[in-house]
């Protein structure tokens, strides 16, 4: 904005004569003038728009180092590898030099060994510019990245199976296996992570080459023989955002907690104490607590990039990690191209084919049908469930009623068992009426200056989850501080009769404390509150008479039905693009515990104020499911080195469990609170996963890298140039017509119209010769005739079962059913089925 002043002038009227033609010639030329700033800045302002920068993905023609023709041949001779990426690096630079505007872009990073491609900073026109040129594949705008146990040994039955004594023991579970993980990092002090010289590791990792990036909190030493490599990747967060030097360290350290809490459940150290308030809570342990652990950063506190997700990728694939983790993924789905065919899971596509096994988490989204954001079938999707561990509070009201409620903190005074005075939050508020009448002022207890504090010190306070916790604009951390700073003796947290039930999720806390997630339980407490409160003819409450104490919270209890489906964990089915059509592909995989999750944390805890200066969180998500699956996968692979990631996943699919501690069928949780019904394959994927049964399954179905390009080439409606550019291989000789005919360990058809033919392939991985029977319980709707009906396999031998399904009655829904071979030296392999019958 221009400010135009001028002075005022006393003028004689001759004057005013002489100059009036002076005066409309410089009327005009102050209009032509202004005209011009105007369109100066409406042209700054389009320039600004235009020069508005975004991080791109870029797919080129070509191999990456791992899989080009040279490194190939020369396998495994690593100098190969090595030259052809340096001549890779140097051919993407000197493409955006004479593609791309000197000046306009910055490359971040140059994905170079398991794919050919980078990831730039630059404006859309500039992007555009790539698009059209010979050579590039594809060309993705970044929409960014997002982060998705002391007794789950136990809940897995691990010390009785694989960890026994005669095996070696926990302390060699997973030895010379290598874990990445994609995260937010690690931190490297934690007991966790600790290497012991007095029982060292004893194989030597010759197939892993990784390095030690140093940084701030993060020294050379950190990379201790447990921890093996640590990298970190930040130019794609650092063109995003402006990073908070405080807390987005530029190292492999991890200011967050999410990244070492992942790390822990897998490869953690058995047998490390979790002491948090001074409250021990038992011993943790990761699922193979001998694995070595490999640090890839890529997600920070203010923000996370794709770019760097795939950079963090590639650099694992060339160190050589076997098992690669990612409790992450995009911020949303593609828009513009298939599930199946971002430069993610292309990325994840090509891991697959170098052998490394990659473990995703499903996402939490739940329970809505189709939020799964594990999309392809070269990785493992992993969905959450329950263990039967709870951690219930109580609250013991005046006239003996107590009421159960969520807990994970100490008692009251006199342990809970001495009763103090009872008040609602809003009848304790001051009088002079300083603050906004607003919930989180009047009923939430986020703001200690609204409270008088002689009626609160020393009382047990009623809270009520309102509106700002379902905005999300109030926490329970406000309350903690609340309640520290005016001497609360406790505080309930109920709900609100007039929003209905919530959820509680327990959390360690320092001061006594409740959660009541019920609204019948909350009007109990009301009840009692309102019979012994003496109030005015105004309503003002005058006398607290009301009492109540908050019990232990802290010890656990282990009854209940176990496990069932985590509300927040995705479901299936599989789509292929965004306009839901549904994929032929069984998702999520497996299930694993994910809910509330003891491991390894930061203290710093930059996005969890109330976990701050804690070294251990119990936390839950589908990220907490997958490292429990990617522990039990480095298990299965100590002990068959030579099987490839697909045999993997097919043993943890085939062997899962489909029914809890019950008996009965597995469970899922609803929309509402409290409800439960019968989990499908959508939710539980092909069941809890089974690790003593794992690692000897019997029989595997295996897919490869050839398969995976058979099945996007039958994917409907596909443009074969479409999967040539996107992975550099023709569709002219793929393998099968149906997606539904890759060889995975179970059996979608989305659309089964009159009938279909089926064929899985399964190899015998045991010592012995083995005869199977081959049994159906066919979906809803269908009938299914399987031949053989039994065969007999040597070791390594394979077997071709053919699969025809034919429907019998039309359905609007998915039915479900298993085929069940069932080993004479006691296997027994599930292959899940999942139909819609749509026209007989």
């Amino acid at each position: 904005m221009i400010d135009k002043t001028h002075d005022s002038c006393d003028m004689s009227p001759s004057m005013a004569k002489r100059s009036s033609a002076a005066s409309i010639a410089l009327q005009s030329l102050v209009i032509i003038i202004s005209m011009f700033l105007v369109c100066i800045a409406c042209f700054q302002v389009e320039k600004k728009e235009e020069e508005d920068r975004f991080i791109y993905l870029v797919l080129l023609e070509g191999h990456g180092a791992a899989f080009h023709e040279d490194s190939l041949r020369n396998y495994p001779t690593r100098e190969a590898s090595m030259a052809h990426a340096k001549r890779l690096l140097e051919s993407h630079d000197l493409f955006l030099q004479t593609t791309l505007d000197s000046g306009s872009y910055n490359k971040l990073h140059s994905f170079k060994h398991h794919i050919n491609g980078f990831a730039v900073h630059t404006t859309p026109s500039q992007a555009a510019r790539l698009r059209g040129r010979p050579g590039v594949k594809l060309v993705e705008k970044d929409t960014g990245a997002k982060l998705m146990t002391t007794y789950t040994p136990e809940f897995l039955n691990l010390r009785k199976g694989i960890w026994t004594q005669e095996a070696g023991g926990e302390r060699n579970a997973g030895e010379g296996v290598v874990i990445g993980f994609v995260d937010s990092g690690i931190n490297p002090l934690h007991p966790s992570f600790a290497y012991d010289p007095n029982q060292p590791f004893t194989s030597n990792l010759s197939h892993f080459v990784g390095a030690c990036e140093t940084g701030p909190l993060f020294p050379a030493s950190s990379c201790n023989g447990k921890i093996v490599s640590a990298r970190y990747f930040s130019a794609g967060a650092e063109a995003a955002a402006t990073l908070n030097a405080s807390l987005d360290l530029l190292s492999p350290f991890d200011t967050d907690g999410h990244g070492s809490h992942v790390a822990s459940i897998a490869a953690g150290n058995a047998g490390v104490p979790v002491v948090v308030n001074d409250f021990f809570y038992g011993q943790a342990s990761g699922m193979a607590p001998c694995a070595r652990i490999a640090v890839y950063k890529a997600i920070y506190p203010s923000v996370g990039t794709i770019a760097d997700v795939i950079a963090a990728i590639d650099h694992a694939v060339l160190d050589g990690v076997d098992i690669l983790t990612l409790s992450i993924g995009p911020h949303n789905p593609p828009k513009d191209t298939l599930t199946f065919l971002t430069m993610f899971d292309i990325s994840m596509l090509f891991a697959q084919r170098a052998g490394v096994l990659v473990v995703q988490a499903a996402g939490n989204k739940g329970p809505a049908s189709s939020t799964v954001e594990s999309f392809s079938p070269w990785t493992v999707g992993v969905a959450a469930c329950s263990t039967d561990r709870r951690y219930p509070g109580s609250l013991l009201l005046g006239n003996g009623t107590i009421v159960d409620g969520v807990g994970l903190s100490g008692p009251s005074f006199g342990n809970g068992t001495i009763l103090q005075k009872l008040v609602l939050a809003k009848d304790a508020l001051k009088v002079d009426g300083t603050f906004p009448r607003t919930p989180e002022y009047v009923e939430e207890c986020q703001h200690p200056e609204a409270f008088d504090p002689n009626i609160v010190f020393g009382s047990v306070i009623l809270c009520t989850y309102s509106q700002g916790f379902y905005n999300g604009t109030s926490t329970l951390g406000a309350i903690i501080d609340t309640s520290k700073a005016l001497g609360f003796a406790a505080y309930i947290l109920a709900a609100n009769p007039n929003y209905g039930d919530y959820i509680a999720e327990p959390i360690p806390l320092d001061v006594p404390g409740i959660m009541i997630p019920l609204v019948a339980d909350t009007k109990v407490i009301l009840q009692h509150y309102e019979d012994n409160t003496k109030r005015d003819e105004n309503g003002t409450a005058t006398q607290f008479c009301a009492r109540a104490a908050v019990g232990e919270g802290r010890v656990a209890s282990f009854t209940g039905r176990s496990p069932v489906v985590s509300r927040f964990s995705s479901r299936g089915p599989d789509i292929i693009d965004t306009k839901r059509n549904l994929a032929d592909i069984l998702k999520p995989d497996i299930l694993a515990p994910g809910h509330q999750i003891w491991g390894a944390w930061s203290q710093f805890s930059a996005c969890q104020p109330t976990m701050t200066g804690h070294n251990f969180a119990l936390l839950s998500g589908t990220s907490m499911a997958a490292p429990h699956v990617a522990g039990i996968a480095a298990l299965i692979k100590q002990y068959n080195p030579q099987w490839t990631p697909s045999m993997i996943a097919s043993a943890m699919s085939t062997t899962s469990t489909r029914h809890d501690n019950l008996g009965e069928v597995m469970m899922a949780e609803g929309f509402e609170t409290n409800s439960l019904q019968p989990s499908t394959p959508f939710e539980h994927g092909a069941g809890i996963v089974n690790p003593n049964l794992a690692i000897d399954p019997g029989l595997v179905l295996a897919s490869g890298f050839p398969d995976y390009i058979s099945f996007l080439c039958s994917l409907p409606n596909i443009d074969p140039d479409v999967i040539t550019a996107a992975t550099g291989e023709p569709c002219n000789n793929h393998s099968f017509v149906y997606p539904h005919n890759l060889n995975l360990p179970s059996v979608t058809i989305s659309a089964l119209k009159g009938s279909a033919s089926v064929r899985r392939t399964v190899m015998n991985v045991g010592n012995n010769t083995e005869t199977y029977l081959v049994s159906v319980r066919p979906p809803n709707g269908t009938t299914v005739n399987l031949c053989p009906t039994w065969f007999t396999i040597s070791p390594q031998g394979t077997q071709d079962l053919e699969i025809q399904l034919t429907v019998i009655q039309s359905m609007e829904n998915f039915s479900f059913g298993d085929i069940v071979l069932t080993g004479s030296l006691n296997h027994i392999v599930r292959i899940t089925l999942s139909v819609i019958p749509v026209s007989i």
